[in-house]
């Protein structure tokens, strides 16, 4: 059963209302204009840079020219597309 609370003693006790939400799955807060909230532990996604290892031996020098090359593409394809004094 959902734990429910009013909205100030989960202001004024929130540290044990998050506990509880952890603890049961979520909890409910009531404010006085009677909108109730649920309160539940979300899934840790961790984080967007936390990649699986590809498993290559690549060097940091091919990794530096594989940028290199990339961006001169992007600067060739730009000077082609809007002319070569528009870029600098």
């Amino acid at each position: 059963m959902t734990k429910s609370y009013t909205y100030s003693e989960a202001r004024q006790n929130l540290a044990s209302v998050l506990s509880q939400a952890e603890k049961d799955g979520e909890v409910s807060i009531t404010r006085r204009n009677g909108k109730k909230y649920i309160i539940k532990v979300a899934d840790s996604i961790g984080s967007p840079l936390d990649v699986p290892c590809l498993g290559i031996k690549i060097s940091r020098e091919e990794i530096i020219e594989s940028v290199r090359e990339g961006r001169e593409m992007d600067y060739a394809d730009r000077s082609n597309r809007y002319g070569e004094e528009k870029i600098k």
